[in-house]
């Protein structure tokens, strides 16, 4: 049908010419309401957008002079976190004269890693290293929350 056919048949019906397809040969178009389809084009989007959740970035900060059942709390809440879909920022602060001491805030990250490690499986996305006076890295959850 040519396109001004189709366009005199939509007008009739009170309707709207609207081209799905403008790059196939030849072009695929449908007489609709396009303010419906496009309203429900929307919501649909929103919908996929409220099912989908994007893994947030959470934090846990660690100083050299933490005890070690302070260790294991911290390790299970980024555990909780992992569980829940979210990545993990580890963060070893050193304040003044401890940036003397680098090896052992790498030590500290070490062994935090391990304890999350016993917990259960983790991925390191971003491997540990210096930014400033922290030492951080980033892991996240090998198992897809279901």
């Amino acid at each position: 049908m040519s396109s001004r056919a189709a366009n005199e048949l939509a007008v009739s019906y009170g309707l709207d010419l609207f081209c799905v397809a403008p790059g196939s040969n030849p072009p695929v178009c449908k007489i609709l309401n396009y303010g419906k389809y496009r309203f429900e084009k929307q919501k649909s989007e929103r919908q996929q957008k409220k099912n989908s959740k994007s893994a947030t970035l959470k934090e846990v900060q660690l100083h050299i002079s933490i005890g070690a059942h302070d260790l294991a709390t911290k390790a299970n809440h980024a555990k909780n976190f992992l569980a829940d879909g979210d990545k993990v920022n580890i963060r070893v602060v050193l304040k003044g004269r401890e940036m003397a001491h680098q090896e052992i805030g790498e030590e500290l990250l070490k062994k935090f890693i391990s304890i999350m490690e016993e917990q259960g499986p983790i991925n390191i996305e971003k491997a540990p290293s210096w930014e400033g006076k922290c030492y951080s890295a980033i892991v996240a959850s090998k198992s897809k929350k279901q």
